[in-house]
């Protein structure tokens, strides 16, 4: 990273006094044309604004630090605004004998108040008049918020008189918060002393509890409108959780309870300690610095560090790729453990005003005057209540015990109690106590895992863990992914962070919380044996990420040394290693294979062995995926995951036979018979569609559903050789699309192309070619939002199902040609497209499986390749991950074999390819392409 530069002197930047003899200068070259004359101090103007905002951008990418970026960049201001304010009381409207009403003080407010402003912010303004507004004042208001304006800058104004502003900042917290910050910029100096004493000693004094109760409620508004998490990857760097606003309302706490005059005296308080002002004034900086850095990089306001950002940040701020860590995720690893660090912070200055303050419980937002907290004995030696918070006697409460560090948080959440900030803070300062002997310790290991698998709140205690520190410092494997991000666009969160939620998923399921979106797994959950080593695996599940030989197996070694560090049985620690490694197998299974399958099944089952794993796998596959981010869990992966559960306890209970896949093809032959007696007892006009369907198709639809296949088939027998129905499905959360057409070349490539056109997604697909030449194909779509296709827009679902069937009866789409959509936030992503030909995953089939950036119509291009190659697609699995899509095709050629010819599959390789490359290029006269990045792969 580049080296620190040395702070600059304003006057190097922009000379104030140069400044305004050049105004004054162009106005008497022009006087007498006021148009002449304003344009000329516009031109100056923005000549001294782009030097200093070139200067400050210079600066930053050359090492200047955050904060003395914004600080220059807001003296350039400052003198820009005070040189058109004398040029414009001077040259334009002045008064030479000014009245009393015609005073006039200018003040910045807000952040800009507060002598800090990133490139692009607004600058907010107080035009301060002791009474009534008169012409004179009107007319100088006006003519600078219009230059302003043309200057580009976007202003908050006001124009109040003394009195205005202290009765409306007692009526209103957020101007009373942009008035703290108040500074003269120019104007009537005793007018704007005035202001600022009567603000202090009328709203100030004595109001220090309500100011912080509502600025903390403020807070937690804040935080919800952003995301809860401090941890989420694409992060508000002004207003998210452990940002620059936390800082600041810090900030503005401290200075209203102890006055002073800048930030440099809230530091200097006694209430900080070295630490945390050195904590304050690096997280200050850094956050600044990517501030600023976004501003520039975008050229407008952008607060937030969106993925297609995040590689050009990281690039200006010096960060490199190092070893298998590329840059981008070891800069976004600093954000999360600056914002880390704001949060224990936050914590610390709790502590302090708890000691000038008694409060209510439950943080700072329950601040309140005058109570005094309450103190109880507990029986657990070394700690008490204080106020409804759980609190240590001292630091000797660890020193004497260590495993107190991990006792504190089993009392708290078997008591239901939050941290008092003492406590918190004492832990986060004695982590040094947590040694390779405690964590051996077995009093300690029994501590933990009564949090980890016993725990009442599990994922808020671990999460209070994490936050200290100490959850990181006796597991070390997951300390190393604390903070840690991937760079991609599937998961919402750092790898800690989803974790600790996937943690919370299987606590509550364990507490029967998640029946209606989890049927399966609350139902099964009783039968498992080993709950707690459930919960070790899905604490250690992707510690492996980065490691040395693939996520999986570095996993599974990590397991296996936390395990026996904990004191587990060698058979218990081989099971936490095997789920561990084995955690994504589920889903792949269930996600790119045919379930239906018999092959498919029986290969899974070789590797789960038995039925316990099988229900651990579910659970744990459940948790993770739903731990991912809002959204990713849906209905369609939830069947999935039933059907191949329930094949593979089909298997399990026919007990072990020689051929697995035999027995299991035997048993689907037999459950197919009696399907289809049962389809003509009810349908005797079903004759045909039941002796021309395969066996997999009974086996993947219900009775009923069943009826309407066959009564959908004779439909599209009876009219032109197709039919489509369509319904929402709440329960997979998707519409399911169902069309029986005359089976042809090209087929499913004609239909996927129409619901592409439609805007529809397809997540599933299910495909079946009867014996007299009839295809079903089953489409499940979703709209754009992830939404089921049409749920409010019925007229939407019945024109997909009629574009549909006039594509089953090869007329042409009537719709525009798709143009390639721009990448947008993906752009940011190098994606590596890949192929590959499996011939061992089915009996009947060759397995070909693509990767690459998922764009509309790819599944379209894909198909439309297959058919080129003279394939016939037998199934299709969608999937995708984030900017990312999986599609995993079950093809044959026309003769029924699978593609066995090397040279034909290369080729097949070449065309796959080239579709899936002509996404990853994207469209020609896009936007100016930033930095990118290589997107992890990860899962």
């Amino acid at each position: 990273m580049p080296s620190r530069l040395r702070p600059t002197r304003l006057e190097y930047v922009v000379d104030g006094h140069r400044l305004r003899a050049q105004l004054s200068a162009a106005a008497l070259d022009a006087i007498g044309d006021e148009a002449e004359q304003r344009r000329r101090a516009i031109d100056i103007l923005k000549g001294a604004l782009f030097r200093g905002r070139m200067i400050a951008k210079e600066r930053l990418e050359n090492g200047g630090g955050g904060i003395e970026t914004a600080r220059l960049l807001s003296g350039v201001t400052d003198e820009v605004v005070s040189a058109l304010y004398d040029f414009t009381t001077v040259h334009v409207f002045r008064a030479r004998n000014p009245t009393e009403g015609e005073r006039l003080a200018l003040m910045a407010v807000g952040g800009y108040g507060r002598g800090t402003l990133a490139p692009f912010s607004d600058i907010d303004l107080l035009f301060l008049r002791p009474y009534k507004q008169t012409a004179h004042t009107e007319s100088v208001i006006e003519y600078m918020l219009y230059a302003l304006w043309d200057l580009g800058f976007k202003v908050g104004h006001a124009s109040r008189t003394i009195e205005e502003c202290v009765k409306l900042s007692r009526e209103d917290f957020t101007i009373r918060t942009a008035l703290l910050e108040a500074r003269r910029l120019t104007g009537d100096e005793v007018l704007a002393a005035d202001m600022q004493r009567r603000f202090r000693d009328e709203v100030v004094k004595g109001t220090g509890a309500e100011f912080v109760a509502a600025k903390l409620k403020e807070r937690d508004e804040r935080h919800a409108r952003a995301g809860a998490s401090r941890y989420l990857v694409e992060p508000n760097v002004k207003e998210g959780k452990g940002a620059l606003r936390d800082l600041n309302t810090l900030f503005w706490i401290a200075q209203y309870l102890h006055p002073t005059d800048s930030l440099e005296g809230v530091l200097k308080l006694d209430m900080f300690e070295r630490r945390e002002v050195a904590t304050f004034i690096r997280a200050s900086d850094f956050l600044w610095s990517v501030r600023c850095q976004l501003h520039f990089a975008t050229g407008r306001p952008e607060e937030r560090l969106t993925f297609d950002l995040q590689p050009e940040i990281a690039r200006r701020m010096g960060y490199g790729d190092r070893g298998d860590a590329p840059a981008v995720e070891r800069f976004m690893r600093r954000y999360f453990m600056t914002a880390k660090e704001v949060g224990a912070l936050t914590r610390a200055f709790t502590a302090k005003l708890e000691a000038e303050h008694m409060k209510k419980p439950q943080g700072l937002s329950r601040f309140l005057p005058g109570r005094k907290t309450a103190r109880k004995a507990l029986d657990a030696p070394g700690f008490h209540e204080d106020g409804g918070r759980l609190n240590i006697d001292g630091p000797q409460t660890f020193e004497r015990d260590p495993v107190n560090l991990l006792r504190m948080f089993v009392i708290a959440d078997r008591r239901n109690l939050d941290l008092h900030p003492d406590a918190f803070t004492t832990a986060t300062r004695c982590l040094n106590l947590i040694t390779p002997k405690l964590r051996r310790d077995p009093a300690a290991a029994k501590a933990f895992l009564d949090v980890l698998a016993r725990g009442k709140h599990a994922y808020r205690t671990l999460t209070l863990m994490n936050e200290a520190g100490v959850l990181g410092r006796f597991i070390p494997e997951f300390g190393r992914v604390v903070a840690q991000m991937q760079f991609n666009m599937y998961h919402s969160y750092t790898v800690d962070e989803h974790t600790l939620r996937a943690v919370g998923v299987i606590a509550d399921i364990a507490r029967g919380q998640l029946g209606e979106d989890h049927p399966l797994s609350v139902s099964i959950w009783p039968l498992i044996d080993d709950h707690e080593a459930l919960f070790l695996a899905m604490l250690l599940h992707d510690v492996g990420k980065g490691g040395v030989g693939g996520q999986e197996k570095a996993g599974a070694r990590a397991a296996r040394s936390a395990c026996e560090r904990l004191g587990l049985e060698r058979e218990r620690i081989e099971l936490v290693a095997w789920l561990v490694e084995h955690h994504l197998m589920m889903s792949d299974f269930a996600q790119k294979r045919d379930v239906a399958d018999p092959k498919t099944v029986a290969a899974f089952a070789r590797v789960v062995e038995n039925p316990e794993r099988l229900r651990l796998l579910l659970v744990l596959t459940v948790a993770d995926i739903r731990a991912v981010g809002p959204g990713v869990w849906n209905g369609w992966k939830g069947q999935l995951m039933r059907e191949l559960y329930a094949a593979t306890e089909s298997l399990f209970r026919g007990g072990r036979a020689a051929d697995p896949a035999a027995g299991l093809q035997r048993h689907q032959e037999g459950a197919a018979a009696e399907a289809r007696e049962r389809l003509l007892a009810a349908d005797p006009q079903a004759g045909p569609w039941a002796r021309a369907m395969e066996n997999a198709y009974f086996l993947s639809f219900t009775p009923d559903e069943q009826l309407t296949h066959a009564a959908l088939g004779r439909r599209a027998d009876g009219q032109g050789g197709a039919a489509a129905d369509a319904r929402v499905r709440d329960d997979l959360n998707a519409a399911e699309v169902t069309i029986a057409a005359h089976d042809r070349r090209g087929l499913f490539a004609d239909l996927a192309g129409v619901i592409a056109a439609l805007g529809a997604n397809v997540v599933g697909a299910r495909v079946y070619t009867a014996r007299g030449g009839q295809a079903l194909d089953v489409f499940y779509v979703q709209d754009a939002v992830g939404g089921p296709y049409g749920c409010d827009n019925p007229r939407a679902l019945r024109r997909l199902a009629d574009a549909l069937e006039a594509a089953g009866r090869g007329e042409a789409a009537r719709f525009e040609p798709r143009r390639l959509a721009e990448l947008g936030r993906t752009a940011a992503f190098a994606i590596a497209p890949t192929v590959a030909v499996d011939n061992e995953a089915s009996e009947d089939a060759t397995v070909i499986e693509v990767s690459g950036r998922d764009r509309p119509g790819l599944l379209e291009a894909l198909s439309r390749r297959l058919t080129e190659a003279s394939l016939s697609i037998q199934s299709a699995h969608i999937d995708g991950y984030g900017e990312r899509a999986v599609d995993v095709f079950y093809v044959h050629q026309a003769d029924g074999r699978k593609l066995a010819d090397a040279r034909r599959i290369n080729s097949l390789k070449t065309h796959l390819l080239a579709v899936l490359e002509e996404a990853e290029r994207g469209p020609p006269g896009g936007r100016p392409r930033l930095e990118r990045a290589r997107a992890s792969v990860a899962r």
